[in-house]
């Protein structure tokens, strides 16, 4: 078999993860990794045991290597994901996919210009059982969609002393923990109720009006201390907490929250869909588990377990029931249905994967979102 040969720019929280989840595909090779120095990238290759290490400019030019992941700050996603397909290279971006509609409107229209493969990392609609419940609103065992209700909620920024490049609008945008995993949480609900948000009505708050910025590196969700006189005190102007109205094009409505400032919940986004047949319920930190309400019955729990679900979510499911998939899995599975697009040299005409237009559209309910709070009041998407 020749495997194809990616590329990985990036080696933060999120660039290794890719890398875990490349390796575990048969027909793909992590062949080389890309850092801001040619030092730092020979440094980082050699941790994770990768052969070839480049700037970003000398990657682009390595004729071998057919695709390549973005793994860097939002600031860069844009520049370095149009000088990806502008190389002739199929391109998978972390989101969101720029820091402004304009830019990501131009992604998309020289993505679908060039055909090549793109690619947006909304890996966690790849739980099995979110796939699952998407099978299960199409072949109408849900309803009418009445009520939607999410959230999601982190606690690595609890403490003022907690700091990262994401705090910094110039590398992030304007939005933190709504574009931050707020886009996972309005992506996964459009794409299992198959429903669009038509209008936003938006509420933040910033916890810490001030935070205590290390004077030296400190990884993302690494946990280290540090002592006093290692910070400087920097003003925060985006949010921590955010609390949005939806109004969706079936007529109805729903809610989310959005905190990375709730101690003990370190990565949970739950999801309660409520139809005119059933509830579906959902929680990320509990994968393996789905709960489905009835009215005029016994309420009914699903275990992740290829034998009792739909033939449609099966190819999201690589072990039998009882052997627990969890966040690692979602990338596999994702990148799984990107690579045999890139195996056949092209984007298919109706991608399975999230693409560049989805990372457009859940740019765009952000932007509408960060527009409602400043208003104070609807608007319109």
């Amino acid at each position: 078999m020749e495997k194809i040969k990616v590329g990985v720019v990036g080696t933060g929280f999120i660039g290794p993860a890719h890398i875990e989840a490349l390796r575990r595909l048969p027909n793909v090779e992590v062949a080389a990794l890309c850092e801001v120095t040619a030092e730092l990238a020979k440094q980082k290759a050699d941790a994770l045991g990768i052969a070839r290490s480049y700037t970003f400019d000398e990657l682009l030019k390595q004729d071998d290597i057919q695709c390549i992941h973005i793994c860097t700050p939002n600031f860069l996603h844009y520049s370095q994901s149009k000088a990806v397909l502008e190389a002739g290279k199929h391109v998978v971006c972390e989101k969101p996919l720029a820091k402004d509609l304009k830019e990501a409107e131009e992604l998309v229209e020289l993505a679908a210009k060039t055909g090549l493969v793109n690619a947006v990392h909304f890996n966690l609609r790849y739980y099995p059982l979110a796939r699952q419940m998407r099978v299960m609103r199409e072949k109408g065992d849900l309803g009418e969609v009445y009520s939607v209700i999410g959230s999601y909620l982190q606690d690595w920024l609890f403490y003022e002393t907690d700091y990262n490049w994401r705090l910094e609008p110039d590398k992030s945008g304007d939005s933190r923990a709504i574009a931050d995993i707020g886009s996972h949480l309005m992506d996964i609900l459009e794409y299992i109720t198959g429903l669009k948000t038509v209008a936003v009505l938006a509420d933040f708050n910033t916890i810490h009006k001030t935070r205590k910025k290390p004077l030296k590196a400190v990884e993302t969700y690494s946990g280290k201390m540090l002592q006093p006189e290692d910070y400087a005190d920097v003003p925060i102007n985006t949010e921590d907490h955010a609390n949005v109205l939806l109004r969706f094009d079936n007529g109805n409505k729903g809610v989310i929250t959005v905190s990375q400032v709730s101690a003990g919940r370190k990565n949970q986004m739950k999801l309660e869909i409520a139809g005119s047949k059933k509830t579906f319920a959902w929680n990320s930190e509990a994968p393996n588990e789905m709960w489905i309400g009835n009215r005029d019955g016994y309420n009914e729990s699903l275990m992740r377990d290829p034998s009792l679900m739909y033939s449609e979510a099966r190819s999201v499911i690589s072990f039998p029931g009882g052997h627990n998939e969890g966040f690692p899995d979602t990338s596999k599975q994702m990148f799984k249905e990107v690579y045999e697009a890139v195996a056949a040299g092209k984007q298919p005409e109706n991608p399975t994967y999230p693409t560049f237009a989805d990372g457009y559209r859940e740019l765009l309910i952000c932007e509408k979102i960060l527009e409602s709070n400043k208003k104070q009041g609807w608007v319109e998407i």
